[in-house]
């Protein structure tokens, strides 16, 4: 995301913004393959997933904000 505030565009700001959400998305997928694998106990990685989801609609709505 700090690579997107450096943009000389609103455009390029949306376009770096869309791929930190694509990370965001593959983040909050992994995590969840780690928990429902039993890698990590659910009650150590839960939180991190929640972080992650709040993340992706954080991301998610500047996306669509800064396309408008």
């Amino acid at each position: 995301m700090e690579e997107a505030y450096g943009t000389p565009t609103k455009r390029d700001f949306a376009n770096k913004m869309a791929t930190a959400l694509k990370e965001a998305r593959e983040t909050h997928y992994w995590l969840r393959v780690i928990r429902d694998a039993g890698i990590i106990p659910a009650e150590r990685i839960n939180p991190l997933i929640q972080e992650a989801l709040e993340i992706k609609l954080i991301l998610h709505k500047t996306v669509n904000t800064s396309r408008k």
